[in-house]
């Protein structure tokens, strides 16, 4: 499932440029993250490193409304490779 970055986010620009897919950016409050283009970093690493470096704890989360098995996530992961 996609990633989500919770209100509890303190916008201290740690996990933007950590995701391969730039699918993290600058909303109106916090960051948010784009379900269409998160695949929890599979394709590119074993964890998610947006949620490695963010220093508040369940800052980010599973999004409950992007639900993906892993072999989803590794055919959006390969979908966004062929498209850029």
């Amino acid at each position: 499932m996609a990633l989500k970055i919770t209100n509890k986010c303190i916008n201290c620009d740690m996990c933007e440029p950590e995701c391969p897919n730039q699918a993290i950016s600058m909303g109106f409050d916090t960051y948010e993250i784009d379900p269409n283009k998160c695949t929890e970093c599979v394709g590119y690493y074993e964890h998610s490193t947006c949620q490695r470096v963010c220093p508040i704890q369940n800052a980010i989360i599973a999004d409950p409304e992007h639900i993906e098995t892993p072999d989803q996530l590794l055919a959006k992961f390969e979908l966004l490779k062929s498209s850029s």
